[in-house]
């Protein structure tokens, strides 16, 4: 991650306000992770988004919004209900949609999960290194932790998508490097 991506989230931290503010002390934990993602969403990834249980509001907030805009290339964030809407009860059917996966984005695919890690929800998400976390109440290498207990939870995972989104069209457009 080049140094001028910390100072570009900073700045579009700073620019967000009081929406964001909460986000500019932990910039160095959120920077590397998300232009470690960035890289790969250039690489051509795709990134299959789920949620757990009560945060599908966001799931369909995040769906509704990552391509609304129309100055700027649509990119691949697809829902996983809308790939394969069946439990995953054991890791062999967690295999098996890795493979069927697998087989549907040979550029690669990686998944981007928000919620606690309990579940097969989590299991599935982690089961890609690659994979972008946004995780409740634990804190796993690469992931980025938030809490549940949080009376701003909501505000913030808006603020994470808006900052986000910016660095996201920054990079498609280079006006910063990762």
């Amino acid at each position: 991650m080049s140094n001028g991506f910390l100072k570009f989230t900073l700045e579009q931290i700073r620019e967000n306000g009081t929406y964001a503010s909460w986000l500019e002390e932990r910039r160095l934990e959120w920077s590397p992770l998300i232009a470690s993602k960035l890289v790969l969403l250039l690489q051509g990834y795709t990134f299959i988004v789920i949620t757990d249980d009560q945060r599908t509001w966001f799931e369909e907030y995040f769906l509704s919004q990552i391509n609304a805009n129309t100055t700027r290339p649509l990119v691949p964030f697809v829902s996983l209900k809308g790939i394969y809407n069946k439990a995953c009860n054991t890791q062999e059917d967690i295999d098996l949609l890795n493979d069927l996966l697998s087989i549907s984005f040979p550029n690669g695919y990686a998944f981007f999960y928000i919620g606690a890690n309990t579940g097969f929800k989590f299991k599935i998400a982690n089961s890609k290194a690659e994979s972008m976390l946004w995780l409740f109440d634990e804190q796993l290498q690469n992931s980025f932790y938030l809490s549940s207990r949080d009376k701003e939870l909501d505000y913030k995972l808006i603020s994470l998508y808006k900052v986000f989104e910016q660095s996201l069209e920054a990079v498609l457009f280079s006006k910063v490097e990762i």
